[in-house]
């Protein structure tokens, strides 16, 4: 899944001159919390909502601004941003990296879309099929050639169709890997997987009381 599958386009935009009470009162109407800052049709800079709070606090650093602040004075600048074929994950690294809530998209320097972190928890969501009826599957393998393809061929030869399968190194030596399959009697299917010698973290053995 690529950041052009995710992001939000076109973008709600805003000038350089337009006003915190302005920018607040837009993002509050169109319920977005970030606000691309456009110059003759080229990025500069993002306004959010927490840049418009913080600079209008009394709290703030200095003297709050005032509500007929240009947003110039508080953007965020150099601004990072994604490209429309970077992959979700890289994104989700960048900005959880960076500490930042959305990715403005650029295409031959212009303003493609916006990706934000909602939209990188619903790219989550398709990724593991929890969208579609499905049941979980949870394993420890090995970390070695083969293991993936003999519990997905078991699953197979059990008419067993698996809709996503997502897999992460556990330490030096195993994995996890969880699946959806295409059955909610993970229960059993758990079992018989024990039977094979393949040790199954969820669902656990014993039902929860």
């Amino acid at each position: 899944m690529l950041v052009k599958d995710v992001m939000h386009s076109p973008v709600l935009t805003v000038s350089e001159e337009l006003s915190l009470q302005e920018a607040h009162d837009l993002m509050y109407a169109n319920r977005v919390r970030h606000l691309p800052v456009l110059r003759e049709g080229r990025l500069v800079g993002v306004i959010t909502d927490r840049d418009v709070r913080l600079a209008c606090s009394p709290l703030a650093k200095g003297t709050a601004a005032s509500p007929g602040t240009p947003v110039a004075r508080v953007m965020s600048r150099p601004v990072i941003t994604a490209d429309p074929l970077d992959p979700v994950e890289e994104a989700a690294r960048t900005m959880r990296t960076r500490k930042i809530g959305c990715l403005p998209v650029l295409e031959d320097d212009q303003l493609a879309g916006i990706v934000t972190g909602i939209d990188l928890l619903d790219a989550l969501l398709k990724l593991t099929g929890v969208e579609k009826p499905s049941g979980r599957l949870e394993l420890r393998l090995p970390d070695e050639p083969g293991q993936l393809a003999l519990l997905t061929g078991y699953l197979a030869d059990q008419g067993v169709n698996v809709h996503s399968l997502l897999t992460y190194p556990e330490d030096a030596l195993t994995v996890r890997s969880v699946l959806r399959v295409n059955t909610q009697n993970t229960r059993a299917l758990a079992e018989e997987l024990r039977q094979q010698g393949l040790e199954v973290l969820w669902p656990p053995e014993k039902p929860w009381v």
